[in-house]
């Protein structure tokens, strides 16, 4: 029993440190602060039942285990919650359709020609929400299975239609 309890401490403290990680990242730093008072109880707690229960080595062991789990849940999680922003920059033979179809769906979409190996494609510049980005990948497969899609995460913004919308600063 007090081997599962070290090893969901363990999983929960990683947890909270992935997510305080990410955002300290995000600029959240209240958020990140208030996050980082938790997890050191959480690992002091943790840390104070590995060190009354030395005599076996089992509780080391499952301490460490369960770091890596704690690693994989707080990747989940960050996942889940996609803080922040992407932008895609999308390379196509499509010239008109995807920009129009995009915009219809209130996203801000940015073009020009370019010149690629077998003559002039469309460049697509395009700022999400990172949450939105399944759905937009989608959106630009179905107009164009072949294009090209880059995706990045900005970290910030100065000036432009889009940051009054996204309520960036």
């Amino acid at each position: 029993m007090v081997y599962a309890l070290m090893g969901l401490i363990q999983i929960l403290y990683v947890a909270l440190n992935s997510l305080r990680l990410v955002l300290m990242i995000k600029g959240r730093k209240l958020l990140a602060a208030s996050i980082s008072t938790i997890e050191i109880f959480v690992y002091i707690t943790g840390l104070a039942l590995v060190l009354d229960h030395l005599e076996t080595g089992l509780g080391i062991i499952v301490y460490s285990a369960s770091y890596g789990l704690g690693i994989l849940i707080g990747i989940y999680i960050e996942h889940k919650i996609a803080l922040g922003y992407i932008t895609l920059q999308v390379i196509s033979e499509n010239e008109f359709e995807m920009a129009s179809s995009l915009r219809e769906q209130g996203y801000g979409v940015t073009t020009w020609v370019g010149n690629g190996a077998t003559g002039h494609r469309m460049v697509y510049l395009i700022l999400a929400k990172r949450k939105e980005y399944n759905h937009l990948q989608s959106i630009i497969q179905k107009i164009d299975p072949k294009a090209f899609i880059i995706s990045y995460e900005p970290t910030h913004f100065v000036g432009g239609f889009w940051t009054k919308k996204l309520g960036a600063r």
